[in-house]
């Protein structure tokens, strides 16, 4: 799973692929439509590989998230994020069993199957587990320019 350049931009739909690092920012591509984007330091950016789901015993990284639902479905596709919340509830406790009720919102499960549904096609997620050292953490640098 290469989800490490992966980006999500507050107020921009869909997902992004770290392409290229500037001066004043950095170019990133839609993974939606393949347009690229300038985006600034100040904007609000998340890399995937940064994200971690909450469970009862801790927190469990988002590409684990994804590793499990592609295991689920057999490296298909996920159920719809726009099922009912009670459904979302239910497939994502069938995913991760011991994610934190109260702190993991439906809208959380909505984004993440969302995403999952995004890379997936683009095989990005498989149910193999990630070879070692492939996903390990980006730091804030390989996202944003010294300032």
């Amino acid at each position: 799973m290469s989800i490490q350049k992966i980006l999500s931009i507050s107020g921009k739909p869909g997902l992004y692929a770290l392409k290229l690092q500037t001066r004043t920012g950095f170019v990133a591509e839609s993974l939606v439509d393949g347009k690229k984007i300038t985006v600034g330091l100040r904007s609000n950016v998340s890399l995937l590989s940064e994200i971690s789901i909450y469970t009862y015993d801790g927190e469990v990284r988002l590409s684990e998230v994804f590793t499990a639902i592609a295991k689920k479905e057999d490296n298909g596709p996920a159920i719809s994020h726009k099922e009912s919340n009670d459904t979302l509830t239910d497939y994502f406790r069938e995913v991760l069993p011991e994610f934190d009720e109260d702190r993991v919102y439906a809208s959380d499960i909505k984004k993440i199957l969302n995403w999952y549904n995004m890379l997936q096609p683009k095989g990005l997620v498989s149910k193999d587990e990630p070879a070692e050292g492939e996903e390990a953490p980006a730091t804030e640098a390989e996202v944003k320019s010294e300032e």
